[in-house]
């Protein structure tokens, strides 16, 4: 038998992926959660490099903390996908085409309240492909898997509350009921 080659390899992992994008999978819907908290990762250093006003420094240390544990958590989400088969997205391209949170350099000039929002809204965004992710792999008998996909969902939930608190807010105030109707 013939081992394949770097490039066939890396072109059947494209169809693969290309063919989980069409019919959703668990993998394929953790992929992007993957490539949520990547970006995220991104954003949170521009965000505390950025931010600015009477409460900065307390934002930042809020900022380094969900830094921190984000970084945590996108590397035990993309070593799940590994420890189930899966490949997760490993490249910045990969990451650009698959992450579904909002990133943008003009992000730098919001007053700190509308930067903080904007995790509040990543964060949300991101459950949209948890909650779908977790449905997924308890259909797909992925039970490690949806057991990880709830802790991040409970980790993200977490945030929301954090930075709505900072932004004077309930934990879910200014949330509708149906924030994964794009999925139905």
């Amino acid at each position: 038998m013939t081992e394949l080659t770097i490039d066939e390899k890396f072109e059947a992992e494209q169809k693969q992926a290309d063919a989980d994008h069409h019919k959703p999978t668990a993998g394929a819907m953790t992929g992007h959660i993957v490539s949520n908290h990547f970006l995220l990762n991104v954003k949170l250093h521009q965000l505390k490099w950025f931010i600015k006003g009477p409460n900065a420094e307390n934002y930042k240390a809020v900022l380094n903390q969900t830094i921190t544990e984000n970084s945590a958590w996108y590397d035990k989400v993309a070593d799940e996908l590994l420890d189930e088969g899966e490949l997760p997205p490993s490249t910045v391209k990969e990451y650009s085409d698959y992450a579904m949170i909002d990133e943008d350099g003009k992000n730098k000039y919001l007053n700190s309240e509308e930067m903080i929002q904007t995790i509040v809204d990543d964060f949300a965004t991101d459950n949209m492909f948890v909650t779908r992710a977790i449905k997924l792999a308890e259909n797909e008998d992925r039970p490690f898997m949806a057991q990880v996909l709830v802790q991040l969902l409970g980790f993200n939930n977490h945030q929301i509350r954090i930075y709505q608190a900072l932004l004077g807010k309930s934990a879910k105030e200014g949330f509708e009921d149906d924030d994964d109707e794009d999925f139905d």
